[in-house]
């Protein structure tokens, strides 16, 4: 069988603060994302999806943005306006 080049995991690894570094470990946990984090050593997260690219993003970007970046990306996020949906009669 051969594998395709995404078939493979990405191993990454996020280096970070000591306090903020346990914290996204943690929350990467709690999404069931594959992670490791020992002792004075970076965080190492296995990447098997788009999906889990883009909550590592998040799950970062959360843990080190400042207040008015948060304030800001809030503020984005009710800006986008969803297409309404159409009923079904």
């Amino acid at each position: 069988m051969k594998l395709s080049p995404t078939s493979h995991p990405i191993m990454h690894i996020v280096t970070i603060k000591n306090t903020e570094r346990w914290t996204i470990y943690h929350r990467l946990q709690e999404l069931e994302i594959p992670c490791q984090c020992s002792t004075n050593q970076p965080v190492q997260v296995e990447l098997n999806t788009p999906n889990e690219i883009a909550q590592l993003c998040s799950v970062f970007k959360q843990s080190t943005a400042s207040r008015s970046e948060l304030i800001d990306w809030l503020d984005d996020c009710w800006r986008i306006k969803s297409k309404p949906r159409k009923s079904k009669r």
